[in-house]
């Protein structure tokens, strides 16, 4: 899940990939993806980025994606509500019953920087925002 909190006036996307999976981004965004190792209040780096848009083109060569990254900075260690895995096989008394939590960790993009130049910067806030959900 993806929350966004639009301080910025500029209009750039961005498309990152983590934990096998792709996330449309912005600066100042929350964001819920995999486990990713570091520590709450790290500044990580997430790239190469696989798409920069903004009001004016989008760039999609992955030549020039080549240096870009996502800022972000880890909020939060945590795992999603337990879910029952059940598994059955009728007449043959056989049931299983197993339960899982998913562990994720919850990011906010601070800045995308595409190749050369930097852009669309958020300032630091101090509080975190525990209203985004996801995974669970």
């Amino acid at each position: 899940m993806i929350e966004r909190d639009f301080t910025g006036e500029s209009e750039m996307h961005a498309v990152l990939k983590t934990g096998g999976k792709q996330y449309r981004v912005q600066s100042g965004e929350t964001i819920l993806v995999e486990k990713y190792p570091a520590e709450v209040g790290d500044n990580i780096e997430l790239g190469p980025l696989l798409l920069i848009q903004d009001d004016e083109k989008m760039v999609i060569d992955a030549e020039q994606l080549k240096d870009s990254k996502a800022i972000c900075q880890v909020l939060r260690q945590d795992r999603a509500k337990k879910i029952i895995v059940f598994k059955k096989k009728r007449r043959k008394n056989y049931r299983k019953t197993q339960g899982h939590r998913q562990s994720f960790t919850r990011l906010k993009v601070l800045e995308i920087i595409s190749g050369q130049t930097k852009t669309a910067e958020v300032p630091q806030s101090t509080g975190t925002d525990d209203t985004a959900v996801g995974l669970g």
